[in-house]
C-alpha cells in the first residue's frame, strides 16, 4: 500500500512538473521578439557620421524627443520605448551589417526611421523575410512602396508626388527647359524617374528635359555633372541628392555664371543645405513633406517646438519634425495594439487606424494602404539663409 502510495504521489509530481514545463513553454512562445513585461526595443540604422550626417542626426533627434516623453509619462501600456541607432553613414553595406545586427542580436521588435532608399532597400531585403515591421522610412522612393509589403509604413509622400508638385510649379512660372542631376544611386534614379513621369502628365506640359546627369552618392566632385547639364542652357535643375552635393553643385554652376532656378526634394537635408550654402543658397527651392516646422500654427507643431525648447534646442528642421511625427504615429499604433503587444497585433492596429489626426498632419492607414500622406508643399531660402513658405 505504501509503495502504491509514493508511485501515485510521485506520478502526480510528474503530472504537475510537465504542467508548470507545459505553460512556461507556452508563455515564451507567446512572448514577442523586442517586448518584454516594461520595454519594447526599436532599432534605427542611419547616418550618424560622414556627409550625410545631419539627415540621420535629426530624424533621431525628432524621435527620442516623443519617446523621451512617452517614456517620462510611464511609457505605453506600461513599457518603455528603447530606440537603439547604429551609425551606416548612408552606405548600404553597412545598413544591412546594422539591420542583421538589430534583429539577429539586439532582437528589436521593428526597425524605424531608416535614412534613404539604397540604405532602406537593403535593410528590407532582412526584414521583410523575417515579419519585422519597417516603419517610416525618410525615403520617398517608389521602390519602398511598390511591389505592397505588409509589414512596411510611410508616413511621408512619395517622391512621385514631390517631384510632380515641382514639375507643376516650374510650368506655372513659365519655365521650359529643365535639367536633372541626381545620385547614381536607388534614391537618385527614384528621383529622376518621379521627373520623367512628371513631364509625361498635364502638369508637365510645355516642360522638356534638355539634360540629365548622375554624380556619385556622398561626393563634391561634381565638375563633370554641372558641365554636361550647363552645356543644354536649361533654365531650372532639379537635383535628386543630399545637401553636401548639392551645395558644391549649386557653388559651381553659380561660379560659372549660371543664373537658373536649382528645386530640391525633401531628402535633401533643408537646413543643413541652408546652412551649408550660406549666401549662395539665396532662391533654392525645396518641396516638404512635412508641416513647416518654424511657424507654431497646430498642436503638432506647438508641442514639438515646445519639446525642442526643453531640451535648449530652439533650431526647429524638417528633419527632426519628420522624425517626431514617424515617432508619434509609431507609438499610435502601440497604443491600439494594447498591452498584449506582437507584431501582427500592431500591423493590425495600424492598418485600422484609418485617417489619423495628428494635431494638423493626417496619416492615413487601411489594409490595402500603407503610404500615410500625400502632402507636399514648396519652400525657398532667402537671401538670408532662411527657410521661408
Amino acid at each position: 500500500m505504501q509503495a502504491r502510495s509514493i508511485t501515485r504521489r510521485l506520478a502526480a509530481f510528474v503530472v504537475s512538473a510537465i504542467g508548470i514545463t507545459t505553460m512556461a513553454a507556452a508563455s515564451t512562445a507567446q512572448a514577442e521578439t523586442g517586448v518584454t513585461n516594461d520595454t519594447i526595443i526599436v532599432g534605427q540604422s542611419a547616418p550618424m557620421s560622414g556627409p550625410a550626417a545631419a539627415l540621420g542626426q535629426q530624424m533621431n533627434l525628432g524621435a527620442k524627443l516623443y519617446f523621451n516623453a512617452v517614456n517620462a509619462a510611464g511609457g505605453v501600456n506600461g513599457r518603455k520605448i528603447e530606440l537603439k541607432v547604429l551609425d551606416d553613414f548612408y552606405e548600404p553595406d553597412a545598413t544591412a551589417r546594422n539591420t542583421k545586427t538589430l534583429i539577429d542580436n539586439t532582437k528589436v521588435f521593428a526597425l524605424f526611421g531608416y535614412v534613404g532608399t539604397p540604405t532602406s532597400l537593403a535593410a528590407l531585403k532582412l526584414a521583410t523575410p523575417a515579419g519585422v515591421p519597417f516603419f517610416a522610412p525618410y525615403s520617398g522612393a517608389m521602390a519602398l512602396r511598390e511591389p505592397f509589403a505588409r509589414n512596411v509604413f510611410h508616413v511621408r509622400a512619395s517622391y512621385n508626388d514631390e517631384t510632380a508638385a515641382i514639375v507643376q510649379q516650374i510650368r506655372t512660372t513659365g519655365l521650359k527647359r529643365i535639367a536633372v542631376i541626381y545620385n547614381d544611386d536607388a534614391y537618385g534614379k527614384s528621383g529622376l524617374d518621379g521627373v520623367q513621369r512628371a513631364l509625361g502628365t498635364a502638369a508637365g506640359q510645355g516642360v522638356t528635359l534638355v539634360a540629365q546627369a548622375s554624380v556619385p552618392r556622398n561626393t563634391a566632385d561634381v565638375k563633370s555633372a554641372i558641365s554636361t547639364v550647363l552645356a543644354q542652357k536649361p533654365e531650372a535643375v532639379v537635383v535628386i541628392s543630399a545637401y553636401q552635393t548639392v551645395a558644391a553643385l549649386v557653388k559651381g554652376a553659380q561660379e560659372q555664371g549660371y543664373g537658373g532656378q536649382f528645386y530640391n526634394v525633401s531628402f535633401v537635408g533643408t537646413r543643413a543645405l541652408a546652412d551649408t550654402l550660406g549666401k549662395a543658397g539665396g532662391g533654392v527651392i525645396i518641396s516638404q513633406v512635412m508641416p513647416y516646422p518654424k511657424t507654431a500654427s497646430s498642436p503638432l507643431v506647438r508641442e514639438y517646438q515646445k519639446l525642442l525648447k526643453t531640451e535648449g534646442i530652439s533650431d526647429f528642421d524638417y528633419g527632426s519634425m519628420e522624425g517626431y511625427v514617424a515617432a508619434r504615429v509609431f507609438v499610435e499604433g502601440l497604443k491600439r495594439a494594447g498591452r498584449d503587444l506582437t507584431r501582427e497585433k500592431f500591423i493590425g492596429a495600424l492598418e485600422s487606424m484609418g485617417n489619423y489626426d495628428v494635431g494638423g498632419f493626417n496619416v492615413n492607414f487601411s489594409p490595402s494602404n500603407h503610404v500615410g500622406s500625400k502632402f507636399v508643399e514648396m519652400t525657398i531660402i532667402n537671401s538670408s539663409g532662411q527657410v521661408i513658405r
